[in-house]
């Protein structure tokens, strides 16, 4: 293909993936499969791929991440992003409105929206293209996360239709939904990782994640409540937003104009009540003077507009009695106590059982069975108590004292120094370990087989049938038919699950064995890394730790779990069954040229993205690492690299190479 049609080509792709981004993250009406948005993407990238010059900023592809961003630099707002003045009650909001009433000489129409519990980023477009995002920081200067910020899908990269001014900012919420939190905690739990507390600290610590990939696989989003710019777009703030939609932006449809504070009143009512059905978490309603004419006439304190005002909803709390404390054994052997209550009534539903999280919660609220306890909604999410109402009668009840033995199992419980949570260490032999780790194996995103699921697994374990993963690969359809609800045609989409499974890639085999701390983007890195698995179990915590985002907790959890003679046993009878444990031998437009030299990839590169030039030098016999060691052959330096990396390259003798320096050594002109 010429350029110029090269160049067609992909304009014509990047409005067609552009347009399919803003009818699923933004107006939630997908008009393709995902299977036929990922055909259109993968085009695209094959094009800018073979075509480096054509790649645009704004591109659809460079939506999906991996751009490493080490540092965040601060930057001074063009228009100080000021924080709000709160209320808490009606009265409060009647001497608001009774403040512009006198400032103005009249009453005023007031746009009502939620208020997100999100994180405040302000995003400057140039031309229509998204060129800089940064945080609230302070007010008045912030950390530069524009890398992260295009990973989100509802986000404009590019803004749709015309008219709009060729230098701008909008001013928004990330937010992280409360699905995505809820998938992301699961994960966390399979690995054996400490549970993120709520959804708006997760999205704050995502934003500033090093990794933009590992930002993407979050799924974040984003909703626009305003816009900043030299002079007016239309007069109004209303106006303002469904300019803002037209665009693009992904706004609120709860946004609301209302000419009374009686609306106002009903809006704040309204919502108090519906919150909880939102797919994210607001803790309030904010309410603007709708006329920018106005809002400037009123203009501002230090801190504040006067012609804004946010009305924070009250927390939900309830008391009731704690009846007991069950403690639960999770696949990896970590213990989680739960509080039984007496039912109670909180946020529309009916709480019988609260998360106690770890011993040293019990120990800080002073917990005794029988007590009276409030209990909340922790981010509107997870019933949680907060504290303990103790009348004078009941000082002698004895504090709980947490369970020195797994409950399962009778094994005496370890607690390795710097985590919170106690752990079963008898991993192969404990009960729920053993059918966890076989349900995380079956899952979805590893082994995804068909016809299991867990109350299967607990059937197979109680008769005696599976006792660790490799178990599966031995049954027989006379073993599967007597258990219960185990009809012929069950039996046959049973075997028929594992026999497909045998295909399934290295990287989410890997991901099954259930490894501490290797998540599903762990175990693709340290599968591309070691391209089979007895070259992952020979690896030292050094070599793993090469790699990049690996971690010395996470090698040190690696080499640990090999060195267990019961696993590799377990990976050897899982291979003898079938199962893939080396990577799918790819056909490479490369070469050997790099015969396997070390490369660290630091800055950024006229004719690649970052994730592009790693997977030219793999293309070509070479691996990527993470840091600079004396192992390293090469650091292959782009504009803007790391001065600390550059000196460390030069203590150690590393040849710093740079892109031209590349292209010439694999033979591209």
């Amino acid at each position: 293909m010429k350029e110029t049609e090269a160049r067609s080509r992909i304009a014509q792709l990047s409005a067609e993936l552009h347009g399919h981004n803003h009818h699923y993250y933004v107006l939630s009406q997908p008009t393709i499969s995902d299977r036929e948005f990922d055909a259109l993407l993968e085009e695209l990238q094959r094009l800018e791929a073979e075509f480096p010059q054509l790649l645009s900023p704004d591109s659809p592809s460079q939506r999906v991440g991996g751009t490493v961003t080490k540092d965040f630099p601060t930057v001074v707002h063009r228009y100080p992003m000021l924080s709000l003045g709160n209320s808490y009650s009606l009265d409060e909001m009647r001497e608001f409105d009774a403040r512009i009433q006198r400032a103005l000489g009249r009453s005023v129409e007031y746009v009502c929206e939620l208020k997100y519990d999100g994180v405040a980023i302000g995003i400057r477009y140039a031309d229509g293209s998204l060129t800089q995002a940064v945080t609230r920081g302070d007010g008045t200067q912030g950390d530069e996360v524009t890398a992260n910020i295009r990973t989100i899908g509802s986000l404009p990269l590019r803004l749709r239709g015309e008219g709009f001014p060729s230098d701008f900012e909008v001013r928004g919420e990330v937010l992280l939904p409360r699905k995505e939190f809820d998938r992301i905690n699961a994960e966390r739990e399979e690995i054996g990782e400490q549970l993120y507390a709520n959804p708006r600290n997760t999205a704050s610590g995502t934003l500033k994640l090093q990794d933009s990939a590992a930002v993407a696989s979050r799924n974040l989003d984003c909703y626009l409540y305003a816009v900043m710019l030299e002079g007016e777009l239309t007069g109004t703030h209303l106006g303002d937003l469904t300019k803002l939609r037209e665009w693009g932006f992904k706004i609120s449809e709860a946004s609301q104009l209302c000419r009374s504070l009686d609306d106002v009143f009903n809006f704040i009512t309204h919502w108090d009540k519906e919150r909880a059905k939102l797919p994210f978490d607001t803790d309030g309603v904010v309410i603007k003077v709708n006329s920018l004419a106005d809002q400037k006439a009123l203009g501002f304190t230090a801190k504040s507009p006067r012609w804004a005002i946010a009305y924070k909803f009250t927390t939900e709390q309830a008391v009731t009695r704690l009846n007991s404390i069950t403690y639960q054994v999770g696949r990896t052997g970590a213990i989680t106590p739960v509080a039984n209550l007496d039912p109670v009534k909180l946020g529309g539903t009916t709480v019988k059982r609260a998360s106690l999280h770890n011993a040293d919660q019990i120990e800080r609220l002073g917990l005794c069975i029988g007590d009276m306890v409030q209990v909340e909604k922790g981010g509107e999410i997870i019933p949680k108590i907060v504290g303990v109402e103790r009348t004078q009668g009941l000082f002698a009840l004895d504090p709980v004292q947490y369970i020195a033995h797994c409950p399962e199992c009778g094994t005496e419980l370890v607690r390795k120094e710097g985590e919170a949570q106690h752990y079963c260490p008898n991993e192969l032999g404990c009960p729920p370990q053993i059918k966890g780790r076989i349900e995380h194996f079956i899952g979805r995103k590893a082994m995804n087989i068909d016809g299991l699921g867990p109350e299967t697994i607990e059937q197979l374990y109680n008769a005696g049938l599976v006792n660790s993963m490799a178990d599966l690969y031995t049954l027989t359809k006379e073993q599967v038919l007597p258990l219960e609800r185990m009809a012929e045609k069950s039996a046959d989409n049973l075997l028929a699950g594992l026999e497909a499974s045998r295909k399934v890639p290295f990287p989410r085999v890997l991901f099954g064995l259930g490894i501490r701390y290797v998540g599903e983007t762990v175990a693709k890195k340290l599968a591309r890394q070691f391209k089979d698995i007895d070259a992952l179990m020979a690896a030292t915590s050094e070599e793993l730790e090469d790699v990049e985002e690996i971690g010395g907790r996470i090698a040190q959890s690696v080499v640990a779990y090999f060195a267990d003679q019961r696993n590799r046993d377990t990976i050897e009878r899982l291979r003898n069954a079938g199962l893939q444990f080396q990577m799918e031998e790819r056909t490479s437009i490369g070469s050997e040229v790099l015969g396997g030299k070390a490369f660290v990839v630091s800055g950024k590169f006229a004719h690649y993205t970052r994730d592009g030039i790693k997977e030219a030098v793999e293309q070509h016999g070479g691996r990527i690492v993470s840091s600079i060691s004396a192992k390293t052959d090469y650091v292959l330096a782009g504009t803007d690299m790391g001065p600390e990396k550059r000196k460390k390259a030069e203590k150690l003798g590393v040849s710093i190479i740079s892109e031209e320096d590349f292209r010439g050594m694999v033979g591209i002109n």
